[in-house]
């Protein structure tokens, strides 16, 4: 769908007053636009054809709505949550590990659907996923608090040369110390994602190593489970040269500073790539974790008419293929796969839209294991301060 017709489909609702709510706080009605919408987005998420002229998804939108789209990058989604608690935005690209904090903290509105024109044209396995529907006020129906945006895998990205002919298969080139197809150490040349959401990712390397540890969820974890997954990144402590959580800083770390393996995004694995670097990436045998990220809505927006605006903006085919191309992720439009110049018709399966069943998507932990053994298992504020203390070296 073009921008010019979705913001028709917009325009039908318009109404020449102010954004108008039910007794739920749920808006009712789209109004006229506030001049500016701000955003909270992981690097690359939105895009004005500053970086690339290729890529813009702002520019018409901006001329179409007069709502200037103002953009905070934030790197981690701990950084978001903080941000979102400031108040002062409208939206946030969220992934899994900071939605449900931002529900239940009440941080986030519900979003009407009927005010989003293009929701029936969502990936089907989205549309109702548990970390953006909620049945907050308990009266049996789970409402909607965003608009799917992109999702995709954290890949293990990896030098070509340092590993010869041969890519890596498993995750333990940045979980164990070995010797690598270059004649040297992997110690010192690989990096661990800092996010306290990245215990998930030890743990998911243990379902596959350490069966007898029982864990069936990387992200329900009772005690003995987490100290396992904690022991194995203090194991990793020491092969790690950096933690890293700038997307950019990682892409100079590759070039210049000698990493050879690291979990990363694709978005790094495609800059580094159009720059003729040497380096490819994978989803190894253990599978991978990944973000499945939403477009949610601050409770308390200053601008919810044209957040309003963007939440449907941001289904359109075009940006949603272009974006997909850009960063390497998979669309949450499917239709988007298909006739996109930058996207190529192969795009989708390429950035991985057949592995959605081979990714643990993040989630935040809680104390109620979602695998079904009450609550046992490690809240996400101590997956917080254990891995600081991890990479303190604790």
């Amino acid at each position: 769908m073009k921008l010019k017709l979705a913001l028709l489909i917009v325009g039908i609702l318009l109404l020449p007053l102010s954004a108008a709510f039910a007794q739920d706080g749920m808006m009712t009605a789209v109004g006229e636009g506030e001049g500016q919408v701000d955003i909270i987005a992981w690097a690359g998420y939105i895009e004005r054809g500053e970086t690339d002229p290729a890529y813009d998804w702002v520019t018409e939108f901006e001329a179409a709505t007069s709502c200037v789209v103002n953009v905070k990058t934030a790197a981690t989604s701990d950084e978001m949550v903080a941000l979102m608690n400031e108040g002062r935005f409208d939206l946030v690209t969220a992934s899994g590990d900071a939605s449900l904090r931002l529900i239940y903290g009440g941080r986030v509105q519900p979003v009407n659907l009927d005010l989003i024109p293009s929701w029936g044209m969502i990936d089907e396995r989205l549309q109702n996923a548990p970390w953006h529907t909620v049945d907050v006020d308990g009266d049996g129906t789970a409402e909607h608090y965003g608009v799917p945006y992109q999702w995709g895998a954290n890949v293990l990205m990896y030098n070509t040369a340092a590993f010869g002919d041969q890519a890596p298969t498993s995750w333990s080139v940045v979980f164990e110390e070995q010797t690598l197809a270059d004649g040297e150490s992997n110690a010192g040349r690989v990096q661990a994602y800092d996010g306290p959401i990245y215990v998930a990712d030890a743990a998911m390397y243990l379902m596959h190593h350490q069966p007898e540890l029982g864990i069936t969820d990387p992200y329900s974890l009772d005690r003995d489970q987490f100290n396992a997954a904690l022991d194995l990144l203090r194991q990793q402590r020491a092969l790690v040269g950096r933690y890293w959580h700038d997307a950019f800083i990682q892409i100079d770390d590759f070039v210049n500073e000698g990493v050879v393996a690291s979990s990363s995004w694709p978005f790094q694995v495609n800059l580094l790539a159009s720059q003729g670097a040497a380096v490819g990436s994978v989803i190894p045998e253990e599978g991978a974790t990944g973000w499945a990220d939403t477009t949610m809505m601050h409770v308390d927006a200053p601008h919810p008419n044209c957040a309003y605006m963007w939440l449907e903006h941001s289904l359109n085919f075009s940006l949603q293929g272009d974006l997909a191309a850009w960063f390497g992720s998979v669309p949450a439009v499917p239709a988007a796969c298909e006739g996109n110049d930058l996207l190529g018709e192969t795009g989708c399966q390429v950035n991985g839209f057949e592995n959605f069943d081979r990714i643990q998507f993040w989630r935040t932990p809680t104390a109620t294991c979602q695998d079904g053994r009450g609550d046992i298992c490690v809240p996400y504020y101590e997956w917080v301060s254990a891995y600081i203390g991890v990479i303190g070296g604790r």
